[in-house]
This record gives structure tokens, C-alpha cells and sequence, in this order.
């Protein structure tokens, strides 16, 4: 049995082509990671919304510092759960935009 033949040299097309590849993986990965934080978030934000709302007369009974829940979710609760989805999205979003950023590198 004759021995194996070496693999033949890379080219700069074998090259480019593997760089295309890694790039597009990495991009599709920081897509399905963003699209997938987003649909959580929003659906998040859709429960704070329509559900306090919804429950309204049952969330009535339970107080918070004095009020109705259903109260200070309306006046206050949704207001600042809405800003705290948006302070975790941006911190969230920076650590992919960094894992991308570190992908492209890698693939130069």
C-alpha cells in the first residue's frame, strides 16, 4: 500500500473561502442570539402591558407600598419595567456586538 500524498497547498482562495465561512457563521450566530433576546424582551414587555391590565381586578387586592398593584403598574410599574428591559437589551446587545467584533477579528 503506497503511502498517503500530502494535502495539496492551501491557496489564497481556499484561504478566502474559509475566512467567507467563519464570517458568516459568526453572523449568523449574532443574528439568532439578537433575534431571540428581542422576542423574549418584547414578549416581556407585551405581558406588562396587556396583562396588568387585563388582571386588573384581581391585581386590585394585592398593595404595594400602600397602593393597588394594578395601580402602580399602570402609574409607575410598566413605565420602569420598560426601562429596565431597555437597560438589559443594551448591556445584552454590547457583549454580542463584542462576541461578533471578536469573531471577525479571529477570521482576518
Amino acid at each position: 500500500m503506497p503511502p498517503e500524498s500530502p494535502p495539496p497547498p492551501a491557496t489564497p482562495q481556499d484561504a478566502d473561502l474559509r475566512r467567507q465561512r467563519l464570517v458568516l457563521a459568526a453572523r449568523a450566530l449574532h443574528w439568532r442570539r439578537t433575534r431571540r433576546l428581542t422576542t423574549i424582551l418584547l414578549g416581556l414587555w407585551l405581558l406588562t402591558g396587556l396583562c396588568t391590565v387585563y388582571f386588573a381586578r384581581e391585581l386590585a387586592h394585592i398593595t404595594v407600598f400602600g397602593w393597588p398593584l394594578s395601580f402602580y403598574m399602570a402609574a409607575q410599574g410598566a413605565s420602569l419595567v420598560c426601562l429596565a428591559i431597555i437597560g438589559f437589551y443594551a448591556w445584552r446587545m454590547r457583549q454580542f456586538d463584542a462576541a461578533y467584533a471578536r469573531a471577525l477579528e479571529q477570521a482576518a
